[in-house]
C-alpha cells in the first residue's frame, strides 16, 4: 500500500507539473499561503450546512454539469482525495469600497454586508474550492493551498448599469497531507467571468443567480479543470472589460 501511495504521489506531481496553461511560481520563493499577515480559511472552518449549500448552488450554475472527467489517469483519480483546503488572503491586498465603474483595488466585493472583505473573500474561495474538488474521494489525502492575489467583482454602479468582468487571480499548490511535500509546482491562475449588468443582473438575481453564486460556480469549475485537464485551466477571452482588468 505504501508503494502504491508513493507511486500515486509521484505520478500526480509529474502530471500536474506538466499543466502549462497557468504561470508557474518560482519554487525558490515561499508560497504566500503560509505567511503571516493573511486572513486564512481552512477546512475545519466550514460547517457541513455551508458545504452542502454551496455544492447545491454550484451544480445549478456550472457550465458543465457532469462529474470530473478522467483526463488524469483513472487510477490516480481513484486514489486521491482533497483532505484539507487552506485559503490565504493577505492583509496587504487593498480593499476598495469606491462606488465607481472601475474601482482601483485588489479586492472589490459588495454583495456581503460591509465588513471584513478579506474574510468574506476567503470564505467564498474556500467554499468554491471545496465544491470543485468534491469528486476526488480516494484513499490518498492531499492538501490544496490557495492564496488570493486579486478578487475583483463589480461595484454597485457597474452592477446596475454596464456590467463588466469578474476578475480573480490566485496561486495554488498541492501537497502530500502526511508529509507536507509538494506534489505540484506552485501556479498562478488568472480567471475571468462575464459579469451581468443592468436588467440582466436584476433578472439573474430574481432567479437566485447572485454574483456570489455565479463566481462560486465558476471557481469550482476552474479548480476542477486545473486538476483534470491535461493543460490545466484555460481562461476565456471576451473583450473590453477583460482588458481593463489588466491595466
Amino acid at each position: 500500500m505504501k508503494l502504491m501511495k508513493l507511486a500515486c504521489a509521484l505520478s500526480i506531481g509529474a502530471i500536474l507539473s506538466a499543466c502549462g496553461a497557468s504561470d508557474i511560481v518560482s519554487r525558490d520563493a515561499p508560497f504566500e499561503a503560509q505567511r503571516q499577515g493573511a486572513v486564512s480559511f481552512s477546512q475545519n472552518d466550514v460547517t457541513s450546512v455551508a458545504q452542502t449549500e454551496i455544492t447545491r448552488k454550484v451544480r445549478t450554475v456550472s457550465a458543465k454539469q457532469q462529474p470530473p472527467r478522467t483526463i488524469l489517469p483513472e487510477a490516480i483519480l481513484r486514489q486521491i482525495n482533497v483532505a484539507r483546503i487552506n485559503v490565504s488572503v493577505p492583509t496587504s491586498l487593498k480593499v476598495s469600497e469606491a462606488n465607481r465603474y472601475y474601482p482601483h483595488g485588489d479586492i472589490v466585493w459588495r454583495e456581503d454586508p460591509l465588513g471584513n472583505r478579506h474574510a468574506q473573500v476567503s470564505k467564498i474561495m474556500h467554499d468554491a474550492m471545496t465544491a470543485g474538488t468534491a469528486g476526488f474521494q480516494g484513499p490518498v489525502p492531499v492538501i490544496l493551498d490557495i492564496e488570493v492575489v486579486r478578487f475583483h467583482a463589480l461595484s454597485e454602479k457597474a452592477r446596475y448599469t454596464v456590467g463588466g468582468d469578474h476578475h480573480i487571480v490566485f496561486k495554488m499548490v498541492l501537497r502530500d497531507a502526511n508529509t507536507g511535500q509538494f506534489l505540484s509546482e506552485p501556479r498562478k491562475i488568472t480567471t475571468d467571468l462575464e459579469a451581468f449588468g443592468g436588467q440582466q443582473a436584476i433578472n439573474a438575481e430574481a432567479r437566485g443567480l447572485t454574483q456570489k453564486v455565479r463566481i462560486s460556480g465558476h471557481l469550482a469549475e476552474v479548480i476542477r479543470q486545473q486538476m483534470t485537464e491535461p493543460d490545466g485551466y484555460k481562461n476565456a477571452s471576451f473583450g473590453f472589460y477583460q482588458m481593463v482588468n489588466r491595466i
